[in-house]
């Protein structure tokens, strides 16, 4: 493939928020997995495992998502009894990967900002109005409807390290989801919950859940042809040698 073919072939590749309900074929699965298997690893040892939800298992996961989406908005809305009453009970606070709720940090915040701002701005959503916000961030627990939703965890002993080929491997099995005419979404929001995950996968506990990852048809909602500002190189190599 010519040089300019790939870059457009990269550049081409959106998150996806909106999918058709058609079934992936499983064949198709396994091969964006093993086109993702084909990424860089430190020493080889791939540390990282997937678990892949579909039928059942992916309905029963997104009702439970939801399900704790709507007490954590309980919480916020409620008075101080309620709000008391939730922390007795804590069901819907975050059982793993609290970084995924904090806020960011001010060398990042303003890029987060500006994506936030022109997504909603893109949808329609006015800043002030909440309940279209939180019905948005609902779809991310409806995995945006897409048929298979893959949860993504790495091995506790490489920490950072284990998270670097995981994002490797992402890369590999979305790029090659994209050549397939499929679409993707990764999503931190899910992997607030690893415990509802585990209740249906066996996953041995020296893995901790990085993320999910939506996978299916993309639909031709609007929503799809969002594409988010890149950044140039200029932007992340500051001290870069220029000619003296």
């Amino acid at each position: 493939m010519p040089l300019e073919e790939f870059s457009e072939f990269l550049a081409s590749r959106r998150s996806t928020r909106d999918f058709l309900p058609n079934p992936v074929p499983e064949s198709m699965i396994e091969q964006i997995i093993q086109d993702g298997l084909t990424a860089p690893s430190w020493s080889n040892t791939r540390p990282f495992m997937v678990a892949v939800a579909t039928g059942s298992v992916r309905d029963r996961l997104s009702n439970e998502f939801l399900r704790r989406w709507d007490a954590v908005k309980n919480f916020r809305g409620s008075g101080i009894k309620g709000k008391v009453n939730s922390l007795i009970r804590r069901y819907g606070f975050p059982t793993s990967n609290w970084l995924v709720v904090k806020k960011y940090h001010p060398d990042l915040l303003p890029r987060s900002q500006k994506i936030g701002k022109e997504l909603y701005a893109h949808l329609g959503i006015d800043r002030e109005d909440r309940d279209a916000r939180n019905r948005f961030w609902a779809r991310n627990y409806e995995f945006f409807g897409a048929p298979v939703e893959l949860f993504l965890f790495t091995h506790r002993s490489l920490g950072k390290f284990a998270a670097s080929d995981a994002g490797l491997f992402m890369q590999n099995l979305m790029l090659s989801a994209h050549s397939m005419g499929l679409g993707t979404c990764a999503q931190g929001s899910v992997a607030v919950w690893e415990d509802a995950v585990r209740e249906e996968f066996d996953i041995s506990k020296n893995y901790s859940l990085l993320c999910g990852i939506c996978v299916g048809y993309p639909s031709d909602a609007d929503i799809n042809s969002f594409g988010a500002n890149r950044l140039s190189p200029n932007d992340i190599t500051p001290n870069r040698l220029r000619d003296v």
